[in-house]
């Protein structure tokens, strides 16, 4: 680490404390990635991306590093190594196709503010069992689904209006380009999986490969 919490909170004239700076690391530790567009991380964003050489610093020796994406402004942790938050195989899918419409929709020049990519329940319907080889989750699984690819920072669900002919839609974010890489598209690609594979994943999130990572 280049400089300790408490001389980077002196360098800010007591705008920002120890505690401040503790808790931005720890955030990006816990949740992977940190947005300005998000009231939720908007500050811990602003500390990390004033001081992201020190944050770089602290994190190495726990073998993350960090990535700053200046155009769609977010700042994403990625481990190093494959050990790493184990993924269900569901998770894992619902991943991998998200990925998938993401690239499609940026070829195709259908971006949202932020980076962000509205990926419609009929759209996944269709996609998700020709990339799979499986039937899309259910609604009420799929919502589950959905709430744990947020607290990674790959999705949002949007709930539809009272009268919209699909309960709700997926909001794409952009870190899914640094969290889901080459490698988890290789499975997508290659994918054989059976009834025997719902097991975890054993590879981590956002996880490459030591070659990669070298």
């Amino acid at each position: 680490m280049k400089r300790s919490w408490n001389t980077l909170s002196q360098l800010t004239n007591g705008t920002y404390t120890e505690q401040d700076f503790e808790r931005a690391a720890y955030r990006l530790v816990t949740e992977q990635v940190l947005y300005a567009a998000d009231q939720r991380t908007r500050v811990a964003y602003h500390l990390v991306e004033e001081f992201l050489d020190d944050f770089a610093a602290a994190l190495a020796p726990l073998g993350i590093r960090l990535e700053r994406n200046g155009n769609h402004r977010y700042i994403v942790a990625l481990p190093r190594h494959g050990e790493g938050t184990p993924v269900r195989l569901d998770e894992t899918l619902l991943l991998l196709v998200l990925r998938q419409r993401y690239d499609e929709a940026m070829r195709q020049g259908r971006i949202e503010e932020h980076g962000e990519v509205v990926v419609e329940l009929p759209d996944l319907q269709e996609a998700y069992p020709a990339l799979t080889d499986r039937p899309m989750p259910e609604i009420g699984t799929l919502r589950g689904l959905a709430a744990t690819l947020k607290r990674w920072g790959v999705c949002r669900l949007v709930e539809g209006e009272p009268d919209a002919l699909q309960p709700f839609h997926l909001l794409v974010r952009p870190a899914i380009v640094d969290i889901v890489g080459e490698q988890w598209l290789q499975r997508l690609a290659q994918h054989t999986l059976d009834d025997d594979n719902d097991h975890d994943d054993d590879a981590g999130l956002a996880a490459e490969d030591d070659d990669a990572a070298a």
